[in-house]
């Protein structure tokens, strides 16, 4: 197949189009449904889960305007690759460093970039786990998916998306657009339930709970007796033939209804429930609200991805600044806001943060206890399907539009023969990066399953009456040995995620970085938007950074996974300064570039 070297890519993407692919990245349906579980076993700073995502958007609309201010003066493609050669070629005396600059943004990028669509393809395996073993319970958990079972999913779906991403941007625009009217529309449908259902069970009235193991909820208490699990006495659930838990009578013989209550705690210290809807929207304490905006900022990151389209926009000067800045606002002040709102607020005696953090889907068991309450009993499961299905479009929506960005910055250092050069050629026919997404789409698959090896490690580890609850057999149950080994084991979502969200950090705190160079003694120069802004990006983002060390030594969050995260950084960041060194020797290139050719 012949492949066109010198071709250029079709300018087709208006603002709409460019908006809708970089909101597509920014989905709320999704991660609502795929990062709760990640938040909520973040030890126990799960009740600033709101505020997180609150100190995360201003992070991200601090670095936000430093890219649509950088997009104004070079609208090009490339995102912050393209950026910190221009920035730096442009000034005086500083435009020797231009090649050391944009090698460092690029090649950190990567850490994000390639990462992070491994991290989506391994929770639609999560996600399409919870669905069969809801399905067919027989044949698998719905809580605990089996680990290959997942491993499966995700090579499958992450070539696949490369196929969608190969055909073109404007394929992958139209998926985007409809996919975001979709996803939003089922997501807010059940944040309203999910608050209605609060607020119409006041303390003590009788109410659902939710039981892992049939995956459906029950208005009835449990009867449960003593068994030996592990050598251990322990409480379990009486069942019947089919699996269903036994009610509980009293002495009379009458079924003992399940009464609603919202504990902030147990006994062990343990969160629970949000007592008030204040408590929802209360910091609680500030390290935790770091710890889990370490987490969140997975689920804002991607308005970025427009900077990488500059060749495919119509306008690029225009339209793209005002795309990174509204695709933000509209997915993360708007839907992220009420969505975690509901989701935390409904967290009840019934359902817990507890029952969250060993649940492979929280916000799927929530659907089906607000399902059942308002289609009936028993169709809570239908609802909760329904919603699922939305679910999985989103993630072919993020995970597209997240492979398509990163394919576009290796394709952009591919042309600068920064990296392989058969990464810069474009597709004889589509005029897609096709060697860059296809060598994507291959470590996807090896991140996703590594991401799904021990998702249910450390704080998410199941009992040992839960594993020993999980139907027998290689797709369901290989993977799973006992509590205290999983336990002891880091979780690899939850390492994965924070790599991925440490190149986000180090990303965006160069991006701020550059906004300054990029501006400084600039005709249009603006004090705040182009000094006030990146310092206060700057900063925030290497706060979040810091919390990676600081966090496992102060005891916040978990301990294993933050350190394992700036190891893999550590070792990239290695690898590419020996990379650097080599490759550009080779070529015939020096660190410093020797001429200048300004180019804005």
């Amino acid at each position: 197949m012949a492949e066109a070297t010198t071709g250029e890519m079709k300018r087709t993407l208006g603002l709409t189009g460019l908006t809708s692919n970089a909101m597509a990245l920014i989905a709320p349906g999704a991660f609502l449904w795929l990062t709760f579980l990640i938040q909520a076993t973040e030890g126990a700073t799960s009740p600033s889960m709101w505020w997180g995502i609150v100190g995360a958007l201003l992070l991200c609309l601090s670095t936000a305007v430093c890219y649509a201010e950088m997009a104004k003066l070079y609208p090009g493609a490339g995102s912050s690759y393209y950026f910190a050669e221009q920035a730096f070629l442009n000034r005086e005396k500083a435009w020797k460093y231009a090649r050391i600059s944009k090698f460092v943004v690029g090649w950190g990028s990567h850490l994000y970039y390639w990462i992070y669509p491994g991290v989506m393809v391994g929770t639609t395996g999560i996600v399409c786990g919870y669905v069969v073993g809801t399905i067919w319970p027989n044949f698998m958990s719905a809580s605990n998916p089996g680990v290959f079972f997942m491993m499966a999913v995700a090579v499958v779906f992450s070539f696949c998306i490369a196929y969608i991403a190969h055909r073109g941007i404007s394929s992958s625009t139209v998926v985007n657009m409809g996919i975001n009217v979709i996803q939003i529309a089922a997501l807010l449908t059940f944040a309203v339930l999910a608050l209605g259902y609060r607020l119409n069970h006041p303390p003590g009235s009788v109410a659902y709970q939710f039981d892992s193991t049939s995956g459906e909820a029950y208005t009835y208490e449990f009867q449960t007796t003593s068994t030996m699990v592990a050598g251990v006495a322990t409480d379990t659930i009486v069942r019947d033939a089919n699996g269903v838990p036994v009610p509980k009578k009293d002495a009379s013989g009458n079924i003992v209804p399940f009464h609603i209550s919202y504990p902030e705690r147990d006994a062990s210290g343990n969160f629970l429930t949000h007592p008030n809807a204040a408590s929802v929207v209360s910091p609680h304490n500030w390290n935790w609200v770091f710890v889990q905006a370490t987490v969140a900022i997975l689920i804002l990151v991607g308005f970025e991805s427009v900077t990488t389209m500059g060749d495919e926009a119509k306008n690029a000067k225009r339209d793209v600044p005002i795309a990174v800045i509204t695709s933000l606002l509209i997915q993360g002040g708007i839907f992220y806001f009420f969505e975690y709102f509901s989701a935390n607020f409904f967290l009840n005696s019934g359902y817990t943060m507890q029952s969250a953090s060993g649940s492979a889907a929280p916000i799927g068991d929530m659907m089906v206890i607000v399902g059942d309450a308002l289609l009936g009993p028993g169709n809570g499961r239908t609802f909760m399907l329904i919603e699922a299905a939305t679910v999985f479009l989103a993630l072919i929506g993020t995970t597209l539009s997240c492979m398509n960005t990163g394919a576009r910055v290796t394709y952009a250092m591919g042309k600068d023969k920064e990296v392989r050069g058969h990464f810069g050629l474009l597709h004889d026919k589509n005029l897609t990066p096709h060697n860059a997404i296809w060598t994507l789409a291959a470590i996807s698959a090896v991140i996703g399953c590594l991401s799904v090896a021990l998702v249910f490690a450390d704080g998410s580890a199941p009992t040992d009456a839960t594993i020993a609850s999980i139907p027998a057999g290689f797709w369901s149950h290989v993977g799973y040995t006992t509590h205290d080994k999983l336990a002891a084991l880091p979780n690899s979502l939850l390492t994965v995620t924070l790599a991925s969200n440490f190149g986000t950090f180090i990303l965006y705190a160069l991006s701020c970085t550059l906004c300054m160079v990029a501006y400084h003694k600039h005709p249009k120069f603006n004090v705040v938007l182009h000094l006030v802004v990146p310092i206060f990006g700057l900063l925030a983002n290497l706060a979040c950074m810091a919390f990676y060390i600081i966090g496992p030594f102060e005891g916040f969050g978990t301990p294993h996974e933050p350190l394992l995260a700036l190891g893999i950084a550590a070792v990239w960041a290695l690898y590419g300064g020996f990379y650097f060194l080599t490759a550009g020797k080779a070529a015939g290139k020096t660190p410093l570039l020797q001429t200048r050719t300004p180019t804005a």
